[in-house]
Order: structure tokens, then sequence, then C-alpha cells
């Protein structure tokens, strides 16, 4: 039976989304689900922007000593959730132990770099002017596009994206246990797996990182993700698996009005 809390989690389905659900189906919570509607910006209405101030998921609000509280960034949410009800370290370490603080190191390395950089290899790869339009769901339209090709970009951010899979592989393939940190499963691997479950959208083929393939895929067995990956709704990335570049692209071109409007709309503040 799921532990009752107070937790509301706002959320869409996008890679940093679903970090917060699968944490929360690990740890056997019961919890509420708000499904933002990204697609209309109800994340930039008022209401939510008293929960995340910066207009992004996710975000949750709690009560903790009888008052109610707000908790939005990812990689807080995991902590948060880690440090107040995972008393029995199903994702995590003790505090203060050496572990502890590597699954910290993973959890910034990740928040600092893979999810930025691969946010950007997203936008700058999937630049492009397709005459066949196609729906696109909150995963992929939360990626963002540029308005044309520049090499610059896709490379730049490409080869990052690249180099950052390459320290997860080569760390994973000295793991005894398959996982970034010790013997478990911890918020340092929730973190990264939604990243590098749309490994396609982002162009990075895992046929050159076989250990981060069989994390990938060991996780993914695992009922709290595969529950957790589906909240609010479906999660599609690996349909993105087998479909040509020219099919991606066509994918990425009904959502690219959506986020030039809303880049424009941000500067003007």
């Amino acid at each position: 039976m799921a532990t009752k809390t107070d937790i509301v989690l706002y959320t869409a389905s996008t890679p940093n989304g679903i970090k917060a659900s699968i944490a929360l189906e690990e740890l056997g919570l019961q919890y509420q689900v708000y499904a933002i509607k990204m697609m209309e910006n109800e994340q930039k209405q008022p209401w939510f922007l008293d929960i995340n101030p910066n207009g992004r998921i996710p975000a949750l609000t709690d009560t903790l000593d009888g008052k109610k509280i707000r908790v939005f960034e990812s990689g807080a949410i995991l902590e948060y959730l880690a440090d107040r009800y995972d008393k029995d370290h199903k994702i995590s370490y003790p505090r203060g132990t050496a572990e502890h603080w590597e699954v910290t190191s993973w959890l910034m390395w990740q928040m600092g770099g893979l999810g930025p950089m691969q946010g950007q290899s997203n936008h700058f790869k999937r630049a492009f002017s397709s005459p066949t339009r196609r729906g696109v769901g909150h995963a992929d339209a939360a990626a963002g596009y540029a308005p044309e090709k520049i090499e610059y970009g896709i490379n730049r951010y490409g080869n990052e994206t690249r180099r950052l899979y390459r320290t997860m592989e080569d760390h994973l393939a000295k793991s005894p246990h398959g996982f970034l940190v010790g013997d478990r499963v911890t918020i340092a691997d929730i973190s990264c797996w939604g990243w590098v479950a749309s490994h396609t959208w982002a162009g990075v083929s895992l046929d050159e990182f076989p250990h981060l393939d069989k994390w990938l895929k060991t996780l993914l067995q695992r009922p709290g993700f595969e529950r957790g990956r589906h909240v609010p709704s479906p999660h599609t990335a690996f349909d993105n698996d087998g479909l040509t570049e020219e099919e991606l692209d066509a994918k990425a071109e009904g959502a690219r009005n959506w986020v030039q409007s809303g880049m424009k709309a941000d500067a003007k503040k």
C-alpha cells in the first residue's frame, strides 16, 4: 500500500518531468498529479508562478510542519523526496556517507551538464522546416527548436552530449552493480534516465555505448520506472527509435512555432 502524503506534483511528460514521478513510484508514495498544459502555456499563468517563479516543470507542493511548501527544479525535488521520505534508503544513501556525496555529484553533473547540453542539442538538431506537419507530444515540444539549421550549434552540442554519454559509459563499465553509485538505484540514476531514454531525439545512437544501453534497459524493467515514466501521460521517447532523420525532423515541425513564440514572449519581460 502506498504511503499517504500531501504531495501534489505539477508536471508534463519530459525528461525532467518524469524524474519526480519515477522517484515517487520507486518510494511507493501516494501523490496527486496535475498535468500542466504546456502547449497552452499554463506554466506561465500566475497561479503556477506562485509555485515555481521560473515557470517550468516539474514542481510540487507538500505539507511540512503544518505549512504548505513548494519545491521546484527537478534536482531539488529528487533531493527533497530522498531526504524526507526515503528513510530506508531505497534510492539514496545515508547523508554524510561517501556514497551520498557521490550521488550528489552525479545529480549536479546531470543538472549542470547532461540535461542542458542534450537540451541544446535537441534545439539545434531538430531545427528544420519540413513541408509535412505532424502532431508532437509534450516530451518533444519541451525540447525546443531553432528556426533554422546551424551546423556549429548542431556539432557543438551534439559532440558535448556524446562526450557526456561517454563519461557515463566509462563509469558504468567499471560499476560492479550496473548503477551510477554503489549497489542500488539512486536519484542519480533517476535524474539521468529520462535524458538517455531520449537519445534518438538528440541524434545519438547507443550502439557505441553498450554499458549505458544495458543500464537504460535494466532500469526500464523496474516497476517504479515503468509506472513513473508514464506520468502524467504515456512516455513516447522510445517511439522515436527506428525513425529516420527525415521522420524525426518532420515530427519536430509541429512545435516550432510554439517554441519560437514563447521565446519572443520571454524576451519582452
